[in-house]
């Protein structure tokens, strides 16, 4: 077999990541027919399908996956590879592209990335927002230098091949109630899950991360929940408790820094589930991304110390 051609290998992993030829041909600036071509004398090269086209855009095939995989961490290393020599020849811009879900986006990015920018004046800072467990394949192809992502109680851990992982937030995941719930008073020391079983919940579609973990807890708990509203917007569900119309298990960093009239909030009684914050980037990180961590770390602290002191 023939080695691969590594700029074909790099249309693969584009459309993988835009999961549309269209869309990847835009971002490549080819058009979508020269980038179909490439995808199949790829093909032809493996004599394999790489790709499943249909109305709504492209998936991989289990061989796509597999080479995809592979290819994210061959042009990850090529690009530090570039950026190795740049910086030994003294010309190599300072850039740091993170990827972040729209919680730490709010409670952990801003005061770490302005800090870094205080400190870097120059350096090109930029943000994409993502949702777990979306990212990986972006920080392994080296389109971002860093990703901010979560993992549920009862989600399976992401595969992530050439990657460190740091953990930044245990984010303890609490009961929110309308406020006039026969439960909005209980004594601090929490609500059991099994008291919960007639209720109606408001949480995430099937398969989102935190439907799982309300349906694994519950599980545990021997009840099933009855989801009536579903959401991926934290603000919309807390909203939807707000006005009467159930109750949702949320991050209890999501109810920082803002009221929320018409709320209580418990523990879980004999459980302390959490979200687990980390950040992950390739292995040798450059320095920016050292001192991110390193901010971003101190922002969890924070976060942590200001989650103990609510209710």
């Amino acid at each position: 077999m023939r080695e691969l051609d590594v700029n074909r290998l790099r249309v693969l992993v584009e459309v993988a990541h835009a999961a549309s030829i269209a869309e990847a041909a835009r971002r490549l600036a080819f058009t979508p027919s020269a980038l179909s071509q490439q995808i199949a004398k790829l093909e032809a090269e493996l004599g394999a399908r790489l790709l499943e086209r249909r109305p709504t855009g492209v998936t991989l095939t289990p061989v796509g996956q597999v080479l995809v995989g592979h290819g994210e961490r061959v042009l990850g290393e090529l690009r530090q590879a570039r950026a190795a020599v740049e910086a030994a020849l003294g010309n190599q811009p300072q850039r740091l592209a993170l990827g972040t879900f729209a919680t730490a986006g709010q409670v952990l990015v801003p005061a770490a990335l302005a800090a870094l920018q205080r400190r870097h004046p120059r350096a090109e800072l930029s943000l994409l927002d993502l949702e777990p467990p979306d990212g990986y394949g972006l920080v392994a192809a080296g389109d971002l230098d860093a990703l901010i992502t979560h993992r549920y109680p009862g989600v399976p851990p992401t595969p992530h091949p050439g990657l460190d992982r740091q953990a930044l937030l245990s984010d303890p995941l609490v009961l929110a109630l309308p406020g006039g719930h026969a439960l909005a008073d209980a004594p601090p020391g929490g609500i059991r899950l099994d008291r919960l079983g007639g209720e109606t919940w408001i949480s995430g579609a099937p398969g989102i991360p935190n439907r799982i973990c309300l349906e694994t807890l519950a599980g545990q708990a021997g009840i099933a929940p009855h989801v009536a509203y579903e959401s991926a917007d934290y603000h919309v569900i807390l909203a939807l408790v707000g006005a009467g119309l159930g109750i949702a298990l949320v991050p209890r960093s999501v109810l920082a820094g803002a009221a929320h009239p018409g709320l209580a909030v418990h523990h879980l009684r004999d459980l302390a589930p959490a979200r687990a914050v980390s950040i992950l980037h390739r292995r040798r990180p450059p320095a920016l991304v050292r001192e991110l961590t390193a901010y971003l770390l101190s922002a969890g602290k924070d976060a942590a110390g200001h989650a103990r002191l609510r209710p």
